[in-house]
């Protein structure tokens, strides 16, 4: 306790990461009091009476959007269409040349694909936007004052705000911006469901303390099993050559350094289970605008059918080793290995080390992805076996293992802060596990 309370000092001290810190917290708090202000001629009490509780993915939007979906607030489309609109644009940059060499052009490119994302994130918000109105927010709720062109406005506005609270927050804050805007929204409903599980399992037939208890326990479990897939890592040794050290008739040979490379095991990170779940919101809109009644997409809407978590599963496993080729070029580390001396042992410099780590890469991500959509579909199988539905959203899932990413994420970008000034990490070790050590520079896993 007393060296937690040291470090909480130490971060105190460094005046450009108390900036950061303090810079977040209150963007994070614009967003949170924003996900709470009314569309204007919505009756707020009239619109809960005729909708009810969220259910199904319906349930999913308002846990993203931190209850504003639900609310029909200014930020109910919350920044999944600019998800939807990255999704978009990581797959034109595998099949259109163009974007291919927006996305090598470094900084300049980057600006360019950025600029092209908020554009279709505009263009899928008036998509989004009009089902929205017309499916949530019933004639009932309407008061005189509604009009539905100004509401498709202001929800579009709403989202161009966010993706903007994300980017500053990214540029001048501390963590990955969207990323902890996601992961608030999802906290922001994590002490009400489980109260509500309290209750239900303290009532007269809820099973009483002890499946309480198992249940927390279980609970804990699922949350160190996201821990491990985040944090596992197969370390590839590398060795570098023995370079000639003095001058002249003093020259000697000096000992050559040994490192490694860290492939992690999740090498995406969150990303495949948030561009999968961005699609299966669609399934969704499509029952909310067309009020179909066909058993496969009612089932595709359903977070517990089996359908659903069938496609989910396979969407995970297909959008992780996707996102892990795009984000990881192994001939790029083995260049950058032969260009500074360095070489894995007993394998040639070059296309045979590129083939090496592919190999490897290939094997380790095949039971990282298997391990992650196990994990996305808890909550189905914790809904089935009587959890209450907000809580169960919590029991893994997209949820569960968002919060652990981008906590991690958050932690190890303050840790480098730290030690960067040269005060102890958050770690007793001084490093988080997996995100440091003597990893080569540059080889690092893209997190979100």
């Amino acid at each position: 306790m007393k060296k937690f309370i040291e470090t909480l000092r130490n971060i105190w001290k460094i005046d450009d990461l108390r900036g950061r810190i303090l810079l977040t917290l209150g963007l994070i708090l614009i967003y949170r009091i924003g996900s709470y202000v009314v569309l204007p001629g919505v009756n707020l009490e009239q619109l809960q009476t005729q909708n009810g509780d969220a259910e199904g993915l319906a349930a999913l939007l308002s846990l993203f959007t931190g209850g504003a979906f639900s609310r029909a607030s200014i930020f109910s489309l919350g920044i999944m269409p600019y998800i939807s609109a990255s999704i978009i644009m990581q797959l034109l940059g595998v099949a259109v040349p163009t974007i291919q060499k927006m996305q090598r052009d470094g900084e300049s490119g980057r600006k360019k694909v950025n600029q092209i994302t908020r554009w279709l994130t505009i263009a899928i918000c008036l998509l989004q936007a009009p089902g929205y109105v017309a499916s949530y927010v019933p004639l009932a709720a309407r008061t005189g004052d509604f009009h539905v062109w100004l509401a498709v406005l202001i929800l579009i506005s709403g989202t161009v705000f966010v993706m903007w609270l994300g980017e500053r927050i990214t540029d001048k804050g501390i963590g990955n911006g969207i990323s902890l805007l996601i992961m608030i929204g999802i906290i922001a409903g994590l002490p009400g469901a489980f109260i509500g599980e309290i209750v239900v399992r303290l009532g007269g037939n809820g099973g009483g303390m002890f499946f309480l208890l198992v249940e927390l326990v279980l609970f804990l479990l699922v949350i160190l099993a996201s821990v491990a897939l985040v944090q596992a890592t197969r370390r590839i040794p590398v060795q570098f050559a023995k370079r000639a050290v003095g001058r002249g008739n003093d020259q000697m040979l000096g000992t050559g350094a040994r490192s490694y490379i860290p492939l992690k095991l999740n090498s995406a990170n969150v990303m495949p289970i948030i561009f999968a779940q961005a699609i299966m919101f669609i399934p969704l809109y499509i029952v909310q605008s067309t009020e179909a009644t066909d058993s496969f997409w009612l089932d595709l809407a359903d977070y517990k059918s089996f359908l659903y978590n069938a496609v989910f599963f396979a969407m995970i496993i297909i959008f992780t080793y996707f996102y892990t080729a795009i984000t990881i070029n192994p001939m790029q580390m083995a260049d950058d290995l032969k260009r500074n001396g360095g070489f894995i042992p007993g394998i040639k410099p070059g296309r045979a080390t590129a083939d090496h780590i592919d190999t490897l890469l290939s094997r380790i991500t095949l039971p990282g992805s298997i391990f992650l959509g196990i994990l996305a579909i808890l909550p189905a199988f914790a809904g089935l076996a009587g959890v209450k539905d907000g809580f169960a959203q919590f029991f893994g899932g997209t949820s569960l293992i968002i919060m652990v990413g981008v906590v991690l994420d958050t932690l190890q970008q303050v840790e480098s802060h730290l030690l960067s000034r040269h005060y102890d990490g958050l770690m007793k070790g001084g490093r988080l596990k997996g995100r440091g050590g003597a990893a080569l520079s540059g080889m690092g896993q893209t997190a979100m």
